[in-house]
């Protein structure tokens, strides 16, 4: 994403390791990475890897052959130095001649094992960690840029629950409705479709069903749960749910209450609160209504430059909701072997309340 504030982030980094008493952060291609300099480093085996010291000096490693893409990154616009390392090289030697021989260092959450494992042989007297703890602070609190992102992605994910209604036919599978909604995803704007979640009938309650062979049939209840990536990095969310026809009065009424306890956790979701007591708002909703043990997953997980991350609205985070943190608020309830269904928009907690992302109507679409 360019536009990023790299040198503030790179500082702001350094800072929490310091704080942490860790000697250096070490990130390799991944979302961290991406945050941290806005370098989009495709994964290789060759090694890319992003140093930074808690004294502040920070170095980039990266093969020869991808010097000139970090350098067009938002990485080359700041006085951050670049080492390069030629084949036959031992990037690993390099990478462990920046820190003490003794020192602690945070590996990023998604390093490959092969590269955890070759860094330790390099720094046999380094104590490893993860670093979530060091960049998950400052990842979740998203600032204006990042917040309007995902207001775009957001909006680019309504424009094809618009289409959905035309995909849903009785007589279609879900492989075939997942196919255009592939393409509608990609027409929206988005690079990358990150998931397609069309499930019909009983595998409606299948929260992670994605797509197969069933054929939709009159009576159905369809969660359509779908998400991409914009060319920004940030990811899309959002989940509907559809009937074709007539899905009977006991799904009926367990929707009204869903959709009130959708409406109600997006009420709750403000700074000053915990995540717990947001889980807690659809929670207790469902369970008031005799749904509590068909709701059985989290309220809600952080989005960004992933689809999931922290924070996680559930039972038991007592984190505070701060300006910038950006989750989605997602109850369902789910009957084995019958129907299930899912309302989810993305929210964006401020100052003085919360910016909505999806704006889709909640209400069931019936398709005739």
């Amino acid at each position: 994403m360019h536009g990023i504030d790299v040198a503030a982030r790179l500082a702001a980094m350094a800072q929490r390791a310091r704080e942490q008493g860790i000697d250096g952060v070490l990130l390799t291609p991944g979302p961290d990475l991406r945050y941290a300099i806005g370098y989009d480093a495709i994964p290789l085996e060759r090694l890319t890897c992003l140093v930074v010291r808690a004294s502040g000096e920070c170095l980039l490693v990266v093969p020869r052959l991808e010097l000139l893409a970090a350098q067009a990154s938002p990485a080359g616009n700041v006085a951050l130095e670049i080492r390069t390392w030629d084949e036959g090289d031992d990037p690993y030697a390099l990478v462990a001649s920046l820190l003490p021989a003794t020192a602690k260092v945070a590996l990023d959450n998604h390093m490959w094992a092969e590269k955890v494992l070759h860094l330790r042989e390099a720094m046999p007297g380094v104590t490893q960690s993860l670093a979530g703890p060091v960049i998950a602070s400052l990842r979740m609190r998203k600032d204006e840029a990042e917040r309007a992102a995902l207001v775009a992605a957001g909006a680019a994910i309504d424009s094809v629950h618009e289409l959905v209604p035309q995909f849903l036919r009785a007589g279609r599978t879900e492989r075939e409705v997942g196919a255009d909604i592939s393409d509608a995803i990609l027409q929206a704007g988005h690079e990358v479709v990150d998931f397609v979640i069309v499930a019909s009938g009983p595998n409606s309650a299948s929260p992670h069903h994605e797509v197969s062979d069933r054929v939709l049939t009159e009576g159905d209840a369809v969660v359509v749960d779908i998400g991409g990536t914009m060319p920004s990095g940030y990811c899309s969310d959002s989940t509907r749910t559809y009937a074709i026809g007539d899905p009977g009065e006991e799904f009926l009424a367990a929707y009204a209450v869903l959709q009130r306890a959708q409406e109600e956790a997006v009420r709750s979701a403000r700074a000053g609160v915990t995540c717990a007591s947001i889980d807690a708002a659809a929670r207790d909703l469902l369970v008031s209504a005799g749904l509590g043990e068909l709701f059985i997953h989290r309220t809600g997980h952080g989005i960004g430059l992933e689809t999931h991350e922290e924070p996680y609205i559930v039972a038991g985070n007592d984190l505070v909701v701060e300006p910038g943190m950006a989750f989605s608020i997602e109850p369902g309830f789910y009957l084995e072997g019958r129907f299930g269904a899912r309302i989810e928009d993305i929210v964006i907690a401020t100052d003085d309340g919360v910016i909505v992302a999806n704006t889709r109507p909640h209400d069931l679409v019936v398709i005739a």
